[in-house]
């Protein structure tokens, strides 16, 4: 009898412990640098509110700014936080998939002990055999259930791309040898300008901003970067409520190319802003083109009249091989029978970018 009360008691136990227990360790965030209006502090993200980002910084305080005041990268990466942290708040990701893990709520828990318990007292009742092992089998079924349980976990995606070869990216550029210079290694191809085209520049602009360019040092540790084995993102940061301050992509002449969307977040050609060839000088007194550079389509030929700061080429009116330009996604490009991705510019808004399909690295 004594032995049987330890065998109860022992399987009543691992059935207590498994609706108590669960699976893997608490996430420790890492910290991470972040550049606010050019002042590196380190923290992680925590939210996003009223159109501002939180941060926790190191030391345990929160800070909150406006997005567009991070660095370009620092907004990718924050932008695609937001973006999966908005997926996971309305709706069910369509890759979910359903592995076996311990996942209960107060009611399940709740509701196993009450059988435990009240078996338990059933048993003591009774002084048959059959109760006894009644007790056994009710107590045996809830440990095993105890160590399953039904959760939905979100596929992180792989898809990635070949890498390129920067004799591609070269030919992009090519054209602006006296303006541009460049180099790569196995991560990176790097584009080094002052910033400034030779083609004249602030005239036809209505909406007048007094700003006259200057040259720009995008040379050494400044230089452009672009990604020679771009990943596709997982949630594709919109440039209708992201990166509007900053580059987006580069022009073959070694220009910057900004969202469409000024810092305000209008229509930066529609508003008039921009000079007959897209562009014009920001606070800083830097110039940069707003829509779509078409007037390099001259010059490029079959070769990209951009490159998107995300490694996926920009074409113009016309697709690689020469013909007229297929059906573009909602990110404002696709992918041919090669497989390889790319956007294309056009004359009405987005121009040239929906969304960056590409992680910002």
């Amino acid at each position: 009898m004594n032995r049987l009360k330890v065998i109860y008691f022992l399987i009543t136990l691992l059935s207590v412990n498994q609706l108590f227990a669960h699976v893997g360790g608490h996430e420790v965030n890492n910290s991470e640098t972040f550049y606010l209006n050019g002042k590196a502090i380190e923290g992680h993200f925590l939210m996003t509110k009223n159109e501002k980002v939180f941060i926790e910084l190191s030391n345990g305080k929160t800070i909150s700014a406006p997005l567009i005041d991070f660095s370009f990268a620092n907004q990718g990466n924050l932008s695609q936080k937001i973006a999966q942290l908005k997926q996971l708040n309305t709706k069910k990701h369509p890759e979910e998939i359903k592995h076996s893990s311990f996942r209960f709520n107060n009611f399940s828990m709740l509701l196993l002990l009450s059988i435990i318990i009240v078996s338990f007292l059933f048993m003591r009742k009774q002084s048959n055999q059959f109760s006894k092992y009644a007790y056994i089998f009710v107590s045996f079924l809830v440990f095993i259930y105890a160590c399953k349980s039904t959760t939905t976990v979100t596929p992180i995606s792989t898809a990635t791309t070949t890498k390129t070869d920067p004799a591609f990216i070269e030919t992009v550029f090519s054209a602006f040898k006296t303006q541009v210079k460049t180099r790569y290694d196995d991560t990176y191809f790097y584009v080094e300008s002052e910033g400034i085209p030779s083609h004249n520049m602030m005239i036809g602009i209505t909406s007048w901003q007094q700003q006259v360019p200057i040259p720009q040092g995008y040379t050494g540790t400044n230089a452009w970067s672009i990604p020679l084995k771009p990943e596709f993102a997982d949630s594709p940061i919109s440039l209708k409520t992201n990166l509007m301050k900053g580059a987006v992509a580069i022009a073959p002449n070694g220009v910057p190319i900004f969202n469409p969307l000024n810092n305000r977040g209008e229509d930066a050609y529609l508003i008039g802003e921009l000079d007959q060839w897209g562009g014009h000088c920001g606070k800083a007194d830097d110039y940069h083109y707003h829509i779509s550079p078409l007037h390099f389509e001259a010059t490029a030929g079959k070769n990209p009249i951009a490159m998107a700061l995300d490694g996926f080429a920009i074409y113009g009116s016309k697709e690689p091989d020469g013909t007229t330009m297929q059906v573009l996604d909602s990110y404002h490009g696709h992918s041919l029978e090669n497989g390889i991705y790319h956007y294309h510019a056009t004359k009405t808004y987005p121009y040239f970018i929906g969304s960056m399909r590409g992680k910002i690295m």
